[in-house]
């Protein structure tokens, strides 16, 4: 760094930039690394390495072709660099209507944050927010993991029919760890206590040693549309407090999709909600 004495203006030296265009476009998406799911324009390059003009020259283009998301906090990866093939089927909707709640329990719990969606039997990581923790745990956006073994992804198939989920795990059920669920009456066993809690999901070390999650899904009409969790390490994480955050935030998200649901479930279920008061006590659920 050189400082000029007229004016006192600090000038950065100049650095070469990549001969092409594709060498670019591939430093500013491997920016969104899974460390985190938005990053602001300066972000992105100081990651990249590359001026700010052109970073924002080439997130421009990107974002027209569907490659990065231009929306609330930044940019993010897009259906084509999720995988999606262009054509998200509503997911990016979702992640829209869930990223201010996602940042406002990251803010409120200290905790990282994932939204994501059931594909085959996997969980498909469509948004993630997090601290220091974050880069202990190995999701990342775009991703994907076990289902049966994540709390977001527990939730969801709580909500499927039973045949449903002997459908989608057909075959024998990976261990990830000595507390992952490998039978799938074991897993059915599980999903009848997430239905007893009102949907609420508990994951201890099961996908990765060391974490614990508790997890609920967002909920659409026709049945479970997402899974939305909190991860933190499974030696201090108090899930029985953080639990009626992540009810609450599920709930947000449903409604701000399908805002006609509240009144639909006012005349169908008197007396009954997703509202936190339904949930089993805090003391039983940690135990449950």
């Amino acid at each position: 760094m050189t400082i000029i004495d007229s004016g006192d203006v600090t000038r950065v030296p100049k650095r070469d930039l990549p001969p092409s265009m594709v060498e670019r476009m591939t430093l500013i998406l491997d920016a969104f690394d899974g460390r985190a799911s938005r990053l602001t324009l300066e972000e992105v390059a100081g990651r990249s390495r590359l001026p700010r003009s052109t970073v924002h020259r080439i997130l421009h283009q990107l974002v027209q072709l569907n490659w990065v998301e231009h929306a609330a906090f930044g940019y993010c990866l897009g259906g084509r660099a999720l995988g999606l093939g262009g054509g998200d089927g509503g997911r990016g909707e979702i992640r829209a209507a869930a990223a201010p709640l996602l940042h406002e329990l990251h803010l409120q719990t200290g905790m990282v944050v994932h939204l994501t969606v059931l594909e085959g039997g996997e969980s498909l990581y469509l948004d993630k927010v997090g601290g220091r923790f974050a880069a202990q745990f190995p999701s990342r956006v775009g991703g994907r993991g076990p289902a049966y073994a994540t709390a977001g992804g527990k939730s969801i198939l709580a909500l499927l029919p039973p045949e449903t989920v002997e459908c989608l795990y057909r075959r024998p059920l990976r261990g990830y760890t000595d507390r992952t669920i490998t039978s799938l009456s074991a897993l059915h066993v599980e999903l009848n206590r997430i239905r007893q809690r009102n949907g609420l999901a508990l994951e201890r070390g099961e996908s990765v040693r060391g974490v614990a999650c508790v997890g609920a899904a967002v909920r659409g009409p026709d049945g479970p549309v997402a899974g939305l969790s909190l991860c933190g390490d499974m030696r201090t994480a108090r899930l029985e407090r953080v639990a009626p955050l992540v009810v609450d935030a599920a709930r947000e998200v449903s409604l701000s999709l399908y805002p006609d649901q509240e009144g639909r479930r006012r005349r169908g279920s008197a007396g009954t909600s997703n509202n936190c008061s339904h949930l089993m006590p805090a003391d039983r659920l940690v135990r449950a």
